[in-house]
């Protein structure tokens, strides 16, 4: 039997004339049920009595609202805010001068409760009570376990995870002493939503994973509409532009940088000129996914810079092999650490240092975390959406890219999508049809792809009409 470095060997991979798939404009983005946001909150009150919790405060602000957004359908857009929720099911929202007028909009019935201290500087601050008074007034902490929740869960082994938050002092503060004078305790319980073992994010229904395809798709489709925008002279704002659509959320820094990146420290598109030879590099996500490419601006390996002239057998192949191996391997039942292993093996990272995570889960946020680490017993679950993030670095040369996501759905997960989401359930299916057939990448059958461009890299940017592909013995 052989094993994963012959099957993924780099001999295998070569630079050939490959279609992309042209994609299907989907105008359609589907809202979450009143049935999932029921779901959603009894997935929580479950988690909290699993874990002794019995009230939690959840924070919100304009970069870290997911977990917030997740329960009530809206952020605070450019104030602070604060969802509590107790074992009984109860809810309060706490809501600066901007967004008190979202309570009603929330999907989760909730008491408001307006905190002008949320609000932004110099606002109005139209009441004589302290925040303390404000929180205490609203929540009985009588002998309460109390869960504060920002956007991260913590696993430094040379800290008290619970005792570490990253929610603001000022609120931090006023809880754990409302807890400790009511002969309670407060700790960082982020991992009820976020943590890889149980977190109730971790996993998403038939219609989270239709609404969730929607911006990992479009993700797909700007990036590739700049691969085949890419020009020279053409500059990266020009190019930029395609990186945003319809007025929808990024959840990261869109990047289009050609030559080198960050000079002057600067990270957002420059105008700055396309030119024959240069590395190049193209970002961007929504809720839901990322997507992502590098490569050379070159037709051919003769137009690359002379000291990159083995890119390919270098960088990118061995790269794009790893990227089939994740796609291929990649199963329901299967330990994070498993699926790292699979990398190392075929990667080895001491060779192509890489450092992160080689894939993560994703949700609102590009990255909500990770199970795939070494000696991970995580198992990969059914209605995780995951997202193929091997970031190789191999000295003096451009990077390698072409990262998108997945979902994994079991048998009757995918039943649900075929019979609700009939057409979310043809694209699965045409995409699944052209990565076996075009690409030569076979996927388990709980492997759903959530764009067009899933397995298709093409690492020289003039050249439209090639891309890597896998010969299979």
């Amino acid at each position: 039997m052989k094993s994963l470095k012959e099957i993924y060997h780099h001999k295998n991979f070569s630079l050939r004339k490959v279609r992309y798939l042209e994609p299907v404009f989907n105008n359609r983005p589907a809202i979450l049920s009143d049935e999932t946001f029921r779901e959603r909150k009894d997935k929580l009150l479950q988690a909290m009595k699993d874990n002794g919790v019995d009230l939690v405060f959840v924070y919100a602000d304009r970069e870290h609202g997911a977990n917030f957004e997740y329960l009530t359908g809206f952020i605070p857009r450019f104030e602070e805010a604060m969802l509590a929720i107790a074992s009984t099911g109860e809810a309060i929202l706490f809501l600066g001068n901007e967004n008190v007028k979202m309570a009603p909009h929330s999907r989760m019935k909730a008491q408001l409760v307006h905190v002008p201290y949320f609000s932004l500087p110099n606002q109005p601050m139209e009441n004589d009570r302290s925040l303390r008074d404000i929180i205490s007034d609203a929540i009985d902490f009588c002998g309460k376990t109390i869960g504060i929740i920002g956007w991260k869960v913590f696993t430094s082994r040379f800290e008290d995870n619970r005792q570490l938050f990253d929610v603001p002092y000022f609120i931090v503060d006023i809880l754990q002493r409302l807890a400790k004078e009511h002969g309670g305790e407060a700790m960082n319980a982020s991992a009820l939503f976020m943590g890889e073992n149980g977190g109730i994010r971790t996993t998403n229904n038939a219609n989270e994973i239709e609404h969730y395809e929607y911006g990992s798709s479009l993700a797909s489709d700007c990036v590739l509409d700049v691969l085949n925008q890419v020009e020279i002279g053409k500059t990266e704002m020009e190019l930029a532009s395609s990186l945003s659509a319809f007025g929808q959320p990024h959840n990261v820094t869109a990047i289009c940088a050609t030559g080198d990146r960050f000079t002057n420290a600067v990270i957002y598109p420059r105008n700055k000129a396309v030119q024959l030879g240069d590395k190049f590099s193209a970002t961007t996500g929504f809720k839901g996914g990322l997507a992502s490419r590098s490569g050379y601006v070159v037709n051919n390996t003769e137009e690359l810079p002379a000291d990159v002239q083995d890119y390919l057998e270098r960088a990118a192949i061995p790269y794009y092999a790893a990227v089939v191996a994740w796609l291929e391997q990649i199963k329901i039942g299967m330990k994070g650490g498993e699926l790292y292993e699979i990398i190392e093996e075929v990667l080895p990272k001491e060779d192509y240092h890489w450092h992160l995570n080689p894939g993560h889960l994703t949700a609102d946020e590009e990255w909500l975390s990770s199970p795939v680490y070494p000696q991970s017993s995580t198992e990969l679950k059914s209605g995780m959406l995951l997202q193929i993030d091997i970031i190789p670095s191999v000295q003096g040369y451009a990077g390698a890219s072409a990262e998108t996501g997945i979902a994994l759905a079991d048998e009757q997960l995918r039943e649900e999508i075929r019979e609700n989401s009939p057409e979310l359930w043809e694209r699965i299916l045409k995409r699944r049809d052209y990565i076996e057939k075009e690409l030569h990448i076979r996927l388990h059958p709980e492997v759903l792809p959530l764009s067009d461009t899933v397995g298709y890299c093409r690492p020289y940017l003039l050249n439209k009409e090639s891309a890597l592909l896998f010969h299979r013995e």
